[in-house]
């Protein structure tokens, strides 16, 4: 919207929203001067107003104003400072989607790999869920800048988020973002287990012959302890995860990270195999009663 004269008209920034600590031993300093300043784009980040990027562009149009001024690319800024936004980014980001897949094995996240499909390819009117309740109408621009939010292995399936909303994707994604993500693991025991004083080596306690039913009764009470916290891959220590039996066969499974097949090498250590893993919540989100391999838009009142 402009006024009579197509200037932009502008809105004052909401109030901060409040923010998860950042971890210990990550760095939030990007971007930060010496005197306490920062970034526009980061601190319009921090504020929930808009990615980088998008704040970058907003900033190129003359979108942005800093106590009253328009402002310029790469400003730093104090804290304090007031932000206003024209409403024609207002606009521009209502029109930004984000939409839900369950993600079938055999299709990959990103773009595609080895000649597997990547997910956005599903995300077709043909596949929208029937009890998609969200007021959004499909349209193929919004299939421009569509991105995962996050990554779930081809061989997983369940929940993951695609989003045209950079805001969503540093909320699950960024550098300082602790979103809880719950899987539901199927495991065999494989028989292996580590010996007390030996921690780095793996002792084989039967045939070798997996163990598909009943895992829980034969599976140690120190294993499970190790996948909840003790476990190191790729030289780094895992931060603690909520693990527990779903049944007998089946653990749940709940991480504030991401490391690559994460869970599938975590259990690897401790002498289980995963035979299916699926990814039920990211956050608040929960995947539901979606279909396997069908979609729907995360409605406004959802907040991960």
């Amino acid at each position: 919207m402009t006024d009579a004269s197509n200037k932009p008209t502008f809105r004052r920034a909401a109030p901060p929203k409040p923010r998860a600590p950042i971890p210990a031993g990550q760095s939030n300093t990007a971007a930060i001067g010496t005197n306490g300043t920062l970034r526009l784009n980061k601190r319009m980040a921090e504020l929930g107003l808009a990615s980088r990027r998008e704040a970058d562009e907003w900033i190129a149009k003359g979108w942005v104003k800093v106590n009253g001024e328009v402002a310029t690319m790469g400003m730093q800024v104090k804290p304090d400072v007031r932000i206003e936004i024209a409403r024609q980014a207002q606009g521009q980001q209502a029109n930004q989607v984000t939409i839900l897949l369950n993600k079938p094995m055999g299709i990959v996240s990103g773009q595609a790999e080895d000649g597997h499909l990547p997910a956005i390819t599903l995300i077709q009117p043909q596949n929208r869920w029937a009890e998609d309740n969200a007021r959004f109408f499909f349209h193929p621009r919004q299939l421009q800048s569509l991105v995962p939010a996050g990554r779930l292995d081809i061989d997983s399936i369940g929940l993951l988020v695609l989003t045209q909303d950079g805001r969503v994707a540093r909320q699950l994604i960024g550098e300082d973002s602790v979103m809880e993500k719950e899987y539901l693991v199927r495991v065999s025991y494989t028989g292996f287990a580590e010996p007390d004083g030996q921690p780095d080596r793996l002792l084989q306690i039967n045939d070798g012959d997996p163990v598909s039913s009943n895992v829980q009764a034969i599976f140690p009470a120190a294993g499970l302890e190790k996948l909840r916290h003790g476990l190191s891959l790729d030289g780094q220590a895992l931060k603690p995860a909520k693990v527990t039996w779903q049944n007998p066969e089946q653990l749940r499974v709940v991480l504030t990270e991401g490391k690559k097949r994460q869970i599938r090498r975590m259990c690897e250590l401790v002498g289980l195999k995963v035979v299916g893993l699926k990814r039920v919540r990211i956050g608040n989100v929960m995947l539901g009663n979606l279909p396997l391999g069908q979609w729907r838009y995360l409605a406004p009142h959802e907040h991960f």
